[in-house]
């Protein structure tokens, strides 16, 4: 794939067969800050504001893991292993910029992104989970579920769009669900992004005038700002019911989404075995001697304008720059 998977892990010093951001403890350098509290280390600088990771440093360490990433579904499509990764968390706390940097680079025919909206009528009189399971992988692919089954445990609960014994069938029913899926072979990450009160107001904020975000911004996001403590409570209670041996939920601390992505993808590479794949080479066939086509006159053509050719360097636009992310 272009780069050198014979890499140094990040704080053991230890050389890898392939798989980054591994230490001996199977987390990303030591799993800790710098206060040694197992958190991203976002913490604050010394102006009060939260600290946030060097972009050069972020997005030199986000192209190593991207091109991990890679080699990580190589070997899923090679080995027929199927994969699902649940993205979960409060509104505004990062789950879709993350989705975006785990899929950048990869196959969409082998990594598709799971957005379910509301349900029909009709899959409102069915199974809860029956929705969901038409989505599950085949062999050799990977599943990524921007909000998932869980949000009857969460949004569902607190908004009052389940009754009382739907929600309580849903905490007894999600843990046979969840270990049917990992006994029947599907690798399953669970991950629960968490940020506070203020960072979520202020990322609110930010998308009231930002053009490019403000679709984001929905009615039941305006709402849950007045059942913060509605939502941290579902959230404790669901905690205890689905946090399985079998399919731990993993917190990412995300006051900081450029750390939150990095510490997510590292810790998902440092939890799955893939191995470097070997391709045999491929040799590019000579092209064959000209039968005699001609191609067809462009003034036949409608071509796309050449708009591009209008462009100077004057009077550029700033480029966008995400108003979430502290410079």
């Amino acid at each position: 794939m272009g780069t050198n998977v014979d890499q140094t892990k990040p704080g053991n010093g230890k050389t890898t067969n392939g798989k980054s951001g591994k230490s001996g403890n199977g987390k990303s350098g030591n799993g800790k800050s710098g206060n040694g509290n197992g958190k991203s280390g976002n913490g604050k600088s010394g102006n009060g504001k939260p600290k946030v990771m060097d972009r050069k440093v972020y997005e030199a360490e986000l192209l190593r893991l991207q091109a991990e990433l890679v080699e990580m579904q190589e070997w899923v499509k090679t080995t027929g292993q199927r994969m699902v990764v649940i993205f979960e968390g409060r509104d505004a706390a990062g789950k879709g910029g993350a989705i975006k940097r785990v899929s950048e680079y990869l196959n969409p025919r082998l990594t598709e992104i799971v957005a379910l909206p509301a349900p029909t009528e009709r899959q409102r009189t069915q199974w809860y989970f029956q929705r969901y399971i038409q989505h599950l992988p085949a062999a050799g692919e990977i599943k990524l579920f921007d909000r998932s089954w869980y949000n009857r445990g969460g949004v569902e609960r607190v908004m009052g769009y389940c009754t009382p014994d739907e929600y309580i069938r849903f905490l007894r029913q999600c843990p046979i669900f969840e270990r049917m899926l990992v006994e029947d072979g599907i690798i399953l990450r669970k991950y629960w992004f968490s940020v506070s009160a203020q960072e979520q107001y202020r990322r609110f904020e930010s998308r009231l005038t930002d053009p490019m975000r403000r679709w984001k911004l929905s009615p039941t996001d305006i709402e849950s700002l007045t059942k913060w403590e509605d939502y941290s409570r579902a959230k404790d209670e669901m905690f205890v019911h689905t946090d399985l041996p079998e399919a731990r939920w993993h917190v990412v601390e995300a006051e900081d989404k450029r750390a939150a992505r990095i510490n997510m993808i590292a810790h998902l590479l440092a939890s799955v075995p893939y191995e470097h794949v070997e391709h045999p080479p491929v040799m590019l066939p000579d092209r064959p001697a000209s039968t005699g086509y001609q191609r067809t006159d462009r003034e036949l053509q409608h071509e796309v304008p050449d708009y591009a050719a209008s462009l100077t360097d004057e009077n550029i636009p700033s480029p966008y720059e995400d108003p979430e992310d502290f410079r």
